[in-house]
């Protein structure tokens, strides 16, 4: 019943590359209507995780429930192959572009290790038995795609969505470069929380603002601010007010204190001032102008106003740097602020850094505090433990910080108004990714596209030396030079000189050599890759990921093919859910706590793992561990065993000359093909509204009950004791031909390898493949006319519940061993007794037992007792008296009574001998 799934499977792999199972299967489906679904490009490096596993097994769920409906569903698996993981590896090897190598080299170095990479994964891959175009996959640094990366950058540039500014970007000093949004992930993290002193400049100009132009009070007058990052003060260049909020000016021991009134009881109590007198209040708006002096630098700094300030915690005042900052920044360009950002790529203080010269940023935040002290600015200082942004690679913490950055703007030219309609007319699934990638449309800065690395595609732009400018043949220059990255890639553009592009311009212009972030390379995966591809449509009817790509690849694919095309990429998305082990915690990739698909695939097979990523709820997290695929194992050997026992009663079986017409079927079988027909209904529905979770469950109950619990326990007699070629065998054979052809259609996609396997034993003429058919057409419902109809069987099924309990009770107490062992009678009324009645004499083998009686009663025998849950029904059971019958085991008041067949019942021997005994109902 295991099947051996670790030893056939490697072997069925083999078979199917040696025949080019794959084309074979697109040849076949050329023609129908297609179904394209994009396949989000991993990152090739690293060996795959049970998260990727999850992801590839329920795409090809998808591809090939969609063959089996109809329709031409290619798979072009694909690779993110640039960026910075792979150039930290390299770098362990080889060491920094500049050092050991140079640039040309390294990219060369990083090439061949993506690709080794590739070819890692996708041997494991394959191992899950996902189809796919594996000869011919999309990667990223494939030359063309290079060159299409850069013809998707010219047409958004066309379109106007590009800027260059000077703007705060997320900054990991390890990295040496900025992060998209997708890259930041936020940690607890315990910073210095302080609360800053600024004095006023100009007491009189003060007192102008608080109304009657003599303010009250002795001592030095400051504005504090409040500030987690003490680093980002060296870039102060104002203070932060809102404009309807209440400032308070107040008497604290020997100076005055300007702070938020919402604020400053909180204020007081950090800095332990206990007495204290309000003495004057205005408005925010009344203070804007104010100059102040910066606590440690010989610079004044004017108060500003800002809707960021909010009373949720600080003074009320808010420090502003707006090159370490986006709120700050924004409202620094309203002001005309500065934008100083005296920190270098490296985290370190630039050298004209006045005090911190050289200093790491993040060392820097005592030297700061003890500079404030020095300076008497400090009012207090503790400590605060908080959620703060960390590079999801190095899981260091991020700094914010100014520097020359190529954008994709979202609102120069309303792209982030058409990107949040446009999800509108996309299907999200769970429905709640709409809610939120809207919330995180509506919220994202504009896109930071460039980075500062070595292994990337280029921003192959030529920017003027003065003006800033684009060259004015930008558009002709993206496709001259993705012409040549077709024939030689991204190297064509490292060592292009621009005289040869042109000419005696070049020495007016720079020629940019920024990377694009990667997220841009997969995000146009929709030009690059769909566009391309004959076999693909535009835009793709589903896009399926991890619940993190709402702000990594669902996103970024979004704002480009919005920029590029006014349309989604996509029709449909759909969001499946981290894995966690089995007390919740996510899936470490260190391995403490992670399940290996690896190790799955050696020990039990594929389709074990398969079937439990069918299983689970992808809606939620998905849990797994050792012992949850120990239970999926348990489950897959009984639809296992299922099919094996539907095949061995096929055993001599030959369809075209075997079959009965479905009206000449015994009705039991017809309602077994009926439960048939309405699973598959079911399955149907599921696998298209992709709850594969669904289609296992009713799967495994039709297993169970249906089958295994009902049609193939009663028919054994059947198939037993009848004569070979009789209606009746040939019937239950019929209604297992058809089950079973049913059946296989709806494993495919799921436990694909052992369906491959059935296929193979399925006797008749077939298709190569089960995936080269479709859904199977040939089940029938029971007619609504029929002599036991559906309700008749549920009440008969009831009954054989209550039958099954009490011969357990006799079991139990070694009265009987098997069911054939007893008799039993059956007292009910209504509408049960109608429907058990019909049987007849053949009520016996629908119970298995040796003899089976019917009474309508409104109370009970003696001996009977009541069935549990059960009203009016009631069952006596006893041990059969009579002979035992050598052949179908049934102990029968004839067994002995033929002289030349001593040991057999008179059934067996009309079976035997006779023209074979008549069934009509089971």
């Amino acid at each position: 019943m295991r099947g051996n799934l670790a030893q056939k499977e490697p072997q069925m792999i083999k078979a199917w590359d040696q025949i080019d199972l794959y084309t074979k299967l697109r040849e076949h489906c050329a023609g129908r209507p297609k179904f394209t679904l994009h396949d989000g490009p991993p990152y090739a490096n690293g060996a795959i995780h049970i998260g990727h596993a999850v992801n590839k097994i329920l795409k090809d769920i998808i591809i090939k429930s969609k063959t089996l409906s109809g329709f031409d569903a290619p798979y072009i698996p694909g690779w993110d192959c640039h960026g910075l993981p792979i150039e930290l590896k390299v770098e362990e090897k080889v060491g920094k572009v500049g050092v050991k190598v140079d640039a040309a080299k390294f990219r060369e170095i990083c090439r061949k290790y993506a690709t080794s990479q590739v070819a890692l994964q996708k041997t494991d891959f394959k191992r899950l038995g996902v189809l796919g175009d594996w000869e011919n996959p999309y990667l990223t640094m494939d030359f063309q795609t290079e060159a299409d990366i850069v013809r998707s950058l010219g047409r958004i540039v066309a379109n106007g969505h590009l800027r260059k500014g000077e703007k705060p970007v997320h900054w990991c000093a390890d990295c040496g470069s900025a992060l998209a949004e997708a890259e930041v992930e936020y940690q607890d993290k315990t910073s210095f929380a302080i609360d800053v002193r600024f004095s006023i400049v100009d007491e009189a100009d003060l007192a102008k603002r608080y109304g009657d132009g003599d303010l009250k009070g002795t001592g030095d007058i400051s504005v504090v601010i409040w500030t987690t990052t003490p680093w980002t003060l060296p870039a102060n260049q104002g203070v932060a007010m809102h404009e309807e909020l209440n400032y308070v000016l107040i008497q604290a021991g020997d100076e005055r204190l300007i702070l938020g009134e919402a604020l400053y009881l909180d204020v007081l109590a950090r800095a332990e001032i206990t007495e204290h007198e309000i003495l004057a209040t205005c408005k925010g708006s009344d203070l804007e102008g104010l100059q102040l002096q910066h606590p440690f630098y010989d610079r004044t700094v004017p108060v500003i106003l800002g809707d960021h300030v909010t009373t949720d915690a600080g003074t009320g005042c808010v420090h502003t740097a707006p090159g370490h900052g986006q709120e700050d920044f924004v409202v620094g360009m309203k002001y005309g602020l500065p934008i100083d950002n005296p920190v270098g790529s490296d985290g370190t203080f630039l050298p004209n850094t006045e005090l911190f010269a050289g200093e790491n940023v993040q060392d820097a935040n005592s030297h700061v505090i003890e500079v404030l002290e020095e300076q008497g600015k400090l009012l207090c200082n503790n400590k605060l433990y908080h959620s703060y942004p960390h590079c999801w690679r190095h899981k260091a913490p991020l700094i914010f910080r100014a520097t020359p950055q190529w954008f994709v703007s979202m609102d120069q030219t309303g792209l982030r108004e058409q990107c949040i309609k446009e999800t509108e007319s996309v299907e999200w699934l769970p429905d709640w990714g709409k809610a939120r990638i809207q919330s995180m449309l509506e919220n994202s800065p504009d896109w930071c596209i460039s980075r500062q690395r070595t292994w990337g595609v280029p921003i192959t732009l030529f920017v003027h030396k003065e003006t800033g400018e684009l060259h004015p043949d930008t558009n002709e220059l993206f496709e001259t030079v993705a012409k040549r990255i077709d024939k030689e890639g991204i190297e064509a553009w490292f060592k292009l000189e621009a005289e040869e592009l042109l000419g005696e311009s070049a020495k007016d212009y720079d020629k940019v050599m920024d990377t694009l972030d990667v997220w841009f390379d997969s995000g146009v995966t929709h030009a690059s890759v769909i566009e391309r591809r004959e076999e693909m449509d535009f835009p793709a009817d589903l896009y399926l990921e991890g619940s993190d790509q709402h702000r990594g690849w669902f996103q970024s694919s979004l704002k480009t093919s919005m920029a590029m095309n006014g349309v989604a990429p996509y029709k449909t998305v759909l969001t499946h859910g981290f894995t966690v082990d089995a007390d919740g915690k996510k899936m470490s990739k260190s391995g403490t706590n992670s399940v290996s698909p690896q190790k799955i695939t050696n020990k039990l097979g594929a389709d074990i793992l398969r079937l439990w990523a069918a299983s689970s709820d992808y809606s939620r997290e998905m849990t797994v561990s050792d012992e949850i695929i120990k239970r999926t194992a348990d489950g897959y050997r009984r639809i296992r065993n299922t099919a094996r026992y539907l095949l061995a009663n096929l055993s001599d079986f030959d369809p075209s000359t075997d079959l009965v017409d479905h009206k000449d079927m015994l009705l039991l079988d017809q309602w077994a093909v009926s439960q048939a027909a309405k699973t598959q209904q079911k399955l149907l529905d599921s696998y298209n509204s992709y709850q594969f979770h669904y289609v296992y469950q009713e799967i495994l109950r039709f297993c169970s009950v249906d089958m295994s619990s009902l049609f193939l326990d009663i028919t054994k007699d059947r198939q037993y004791t009848m004569a070979a070629d009789s209606v009746a065998r040939r019937s239950a054979q019929t209604a297992s031909f058809h089950i079973l052809q049913a059946m296989v259609r709806w494993l495919a996609p799921i436990t694909s390898f052992t369906a491959e396997e059935i296929w193979g034993y399925l006797p008749g003429e077939k298709a190569e493949h089960v995936l080269f058919d479709a859904w199977y057409d040939q089940l029938t419902e029971l007619a609504t006319d029929a002599a036991i109809s559906e309700d008749d069987w549920q009440h008969i099924f009831v009954v054989r519940e209550a039958v099954s309990k009490q011969l357990e009770k006799l079991r139990v107490a070694d009265e009987i061993g098997s069911s054939l062992d007893a008799e039993v009678k059956i007292y009910c009324n209504g509408e049960r007794y109608q429907a058990v009645k019909k049987l007849e004499n053949e009520l016996r083998f629908v119970m298995i037992t040796s003899g089976a009686e019917v009474i309508e009663a409104d109370a009970p025998a003696e001996d009977a007792v009541a069935a549990e849950g059960e009203e009016n029904l009631w069952i006596a059971a006893e041990v059969a008296l009579h002979e035992k019958c050598v052949r179908c085991w049934h102990h029968r008041e004839n067994v002995g009574l033929n002289k030349e067949h001593p040991e057999l019942c008179n059934r067996c021997i009309e079976n035997v001998v006779g023209e074979g005994e008549a069934r009509y109902y089971a």
